[in-house]
């Protein structure tokens, strides 16, 4: 028997329903600030990926290469498609664009909870707007889009240009190594690291930003930064608008690919693979042929917030099995149709049963049962029967509907 590729899952409906309705809850925050949805090919050209991470990635990526002799890969992520769509379709828009994003991606790494080789991710891309207020809407609209899903997390937010001003004299490769011990909080490999170059000043200021909470103390260990001014005024909208959230400046991803501005989202039950969201602000159409254009934007990891909600409560739908006779199956049809009509859930039997064989069968899934027989097909009604209560009625059509209808709106 042939089963699903490692790393890939299959959704039965009662778990496609719980991530339609999840999806469609962040699509509308999105809507509400005024982000409109686009989509981008699952496969590119390889080179917009390595152009951003470097010739690295091709190990955690799915690569091939067609008929044509052209080298394309899956999307291991969307931000790079959706800049590349930006200066190919949308570079002399008005600006600034509000993009938002879900879709699937694709990286070949060991599968482990909420982390898979096939995955879906939400996203937001900002571009063109070059202000505190840009990075300060960015960040609410991803809390307000976890907030809204129900989803328990702790939104942390920092900025690179503290750490970029203290590791500045370093060397590049020397900076790569000090910000992989950061990102990975490994503080005793940081300190090997920089008392072999005689730094170990440097490493209890590192050490001592990371442990920082407020802006003061944080500008106090690195001084005036480039975006001081910036800095502060993202804070202060931040803080006018209510948001919960933590200073963080010990925050080192993506060093070489985020410019100022980084935010992080974690789940309260995932275990060591809890974060569920990562962001900042980035400039990248220029690498891709645009112009040099300020973005900001976020990525939601979809299914690890799925694994953190656990079981959705949802509103379950009411189903009406229409039962017929011979005599009533294309009266039958049409009375199905008007359930339908009326945004109700309706099945009828495929399967030539009598009609208590149908009435049985339904009895394990629907809510009501709609009976039309030889006399229902003569007379115009259908009879109609409550499966919870037992209570059942020879009624006008559209009362039956409108019976049903009221019942699903309690």
């Amino acid at each position: 028997m042939l089963q699903k590729p490692r790393g890939t899952r299959d959704f039965l409906p009662e778990e496609m329903e719980a991530r339609r309705s999840v999806e469609a809850t962040m699509r509308e925050v999105g809507r509400r600030w005024g982000y409109r949805e686009v989509c981008t090919p699952e496969f590119e050209d390889l080179d917009l990926f390595t152009l951003r991470s470097g010739p690295g990635i091709i190990e955690e990526m799915y690569v091939f290469e067609d008929k044509g002799g052209r080298k394309l890969a899956l999307r291991p992520e969307i931000t790079a498609a959706v800049v590349r769509m930006y200066v190919n379709e949308a570079k002399v828009a008005p600006k600034p664009i509000r993009w938002c994003y879900f879709a699937d991606c694709f990286r070949y790494e060991r599968p482990q909870k909420g982390r898979y080789r096939q995955f879906w991710q939400f996203g937001v891309e900002l571009i063109g707007a070059d202000s505190a207020a840009a990075d300060a809407e960015v960040i609410m609209v991803a809390a307000g889009m976890l907030k809204a899903t129900g989803v328990t997390f702790e939104l942390k937010v920092g900025h690179l240009s503290f750490m970029k001003n203290l590791v500045k004299d370093l060397d590049p490769i020397l900076q790569r190594r000090v910000m992989a011990h950061l990102d990975k909080k490994d503080f005793d490999g940081l300190s090997a690291t920089l008392s072999e170059t005689g730094k170990s000043d440097l490493c209890r200021a590192l050490t001592d930003l990371v442990a920082c909470r407020t802006l003061d103390e944080a500008f106090a260990i690195a001084g005036d930064i480039p975006d001081k001014e910036r800095v502060r005024q993202t804070i202060a909208l931040l803080d006018a608008s209510g948001l919960a959230y933590t200073l963080n400046f010990g925050i080192a991803r993506g060093l070489d690919y985020y410019t100022g501005t980084v935010f992080e989202a974690f789940a309260e039950n995932l275990g060591a693979e809890n974060q569920i969201l990562g962001g900042g602000t980035y400039r990248l159409a220029q690498l891709f042929g645009g112009d040099d254009v300020a973005s900001c934007g976020f990525a939601i990891g979809f299914d690890r917030v799925m694994v953190a909600l656990g079981d959705i409560p949802r509103k379950k739908d009411l189903v009406v099995a229409v039962i017929c006779s011979d005599e009533g199956r294309a009266r039958a049809l049409a009375v199905a149709q008007a359930f339908r009509d009326a945004g109700i859930r309706t099945e009828t039997d495929l399967s030539g049963r009598g009609i208590g064989a149908q009435v049985a069968h339904a009895a394990k899934s629907a809510d009501f049962v709609v009976i039309v027989g030889k006399r229902e097909a003569e007379s115009g009604e259908v009879t109609i029967k409550d499966l919870q209560s037992g209570e059942q009625a020879t009624v006008p059509l559209d009362v039956a509907v409108a019976k049903v209808a009221a019942h699903g709106a309690r």
